[in-house]
């Protein structure tokens, strides 16, 4: 468990009533409710300035999206809850921010928890917690702070592209959760083009000192987005098996897309939590067989000094009667036996293609 997911738990107070609407994230923000309310002939693009002022969209025949930003804002998420009648278990897990993506089905709404992911501008990955409501006429969705993947969402409902201002609540919903889904696939290729770097960094052979960090940074971010991402695949499969009047059945072929793009990053996660574990072993293995290219070479010099060290070592004795040490050339014979020993061995190491 990470510190961030650490810190997350303790601000969760133990033996609290269930449904206590208290928020563990850290982020301190203004409350920003933005609201579009639109048919197929107009949108109503809006800023509200309070809670209050979004509770006639609730009666309107039109779709309404009401976006709240500022999940630290409790007393007005526990208004939106009271107005919309909305389950107290329902609060406490959208201001839970270490919420596990999932589902919940009620009669007259459905809840969806799933995490938003993108990089910073630090190229760190940021999981941010967006939940959902979908109702007959209109979805809810709550984030931590202001900024999203939904900015070509809301483009489209400015300039009618697409069949978006046509269609019912349920396709708004899921064009918001395609959104976050799209963003998956920018982090999923990030994360392969780090692997792949290095990968090629492993097999040149010349790693840098922090490559160790830089394979354990990567594992973790491979799991941040693995949590994330693979309870998704609950939560679009129950949504296509679920039988409910808030999703038309038209509707659910768009879902089983996304399902099936939730598949495709899985997969690759997979694929690349495979590729880093083995690139631990690559890199263990280029510093044993570095290891091993020192320690033979320092083998074979000790191997090539051991019997000229024993030559040195007999002749260099202290003792007066050493028949050689009369012989008028014996100087030279004794360099010419160490080289040619010398020479012998290096020939043997080189024909054994030990050098």
């Amino acid at each position: 468990m990470s510190k961030n997911q650490k810190d997350l738990y303790k601000n969760k107070k133990i033996g609290t009533i269930p449904g206590s609407v208290i928020y563990t994230g850290k982020k301190n923000n203004n409350l920003i409710i933005e609201t579009f309310d639109y048919n197929k002939d107009s949108c109503i693009e809006l800023e509200l300035a309070s809670i209050e002022d979004s509770f006639p969209f609730k009666t309107t025949e039109t779709v309404t999206w009401l976006n709240i930003n500022g999940l630290n804002n409790v007393v007005e998420i526990e208004k939106i809850g009271k107005y919309y009648n909305l389950h107290p278990l329902v609060l406490e897990d959208i201001v839970n921010v270490s919420q596990r993506p999932k589902i919940d089905e009620y009669e007259d709404y459905i809840f969806i928890v799933l995490k938003m992911l993108y990089y910073d501008d630090s190229k760190n990955i940021i999981s941010e917690q967006v939940s959902f409501i979908l109702g007959k006429h209109c979805v809810l969705s709550f984030q931590e702070a202001e900024g999203d993947v939904f900015d070509s969402i809301r483009d489209r409902l400015r300039t009618a592209k697409g069949r978006i201002r046509g269609l019912n609540a349920d396709y708004l919903l899921y064009t918001l959760i395609d959104a976050v889904v799209d963003h998956y696939f920018n982090i999923i290729e990030t994360l392969g083009t780090k692997v792949e770097d290095l990968e090629t960094l492993l097999f040149e052979g010349n790693p840098n000192e922090t490559i160790t960090q830089d394979i354990q940074g990567l594992k973790r971010e491979i799991l941040k987005v693995r949590r994330a991402i693979f309870p998704l695949r609950e939560v679009i499969s129950r949504i296509e098996k679920h039988e409910s009047n808030l999703i038309l059945k038209k509707t659910k072929t768009y879902y089983r897309d996304i399902y099936d793009h939730i598949i495709h990053v899985t997969e690759n996660i997979d694929i690349y939590r495979e590729m880093i574990w083995s690139l631990m072993d690559m890199y263990m293995t280029t510093i044993s067989n570095k290891m091993n290219e020192v320690m033979k070479v320092l083998t074979i010099m000790a191997s090539i000094f051991i019997p000229l060290t024993f030559i040195a070592g007999i002749y260099g004795m202290n003792f007066e009667n050493i028949p050689e040490l009369k012989y008028e050339n014996a100087y030279f014979i004794l360099w010419g036996v160490m080289i040619v020993l010398f020479t012998g061995m290096l020939f043997y190491f080189k024909r054994k293609k030990w050098l």
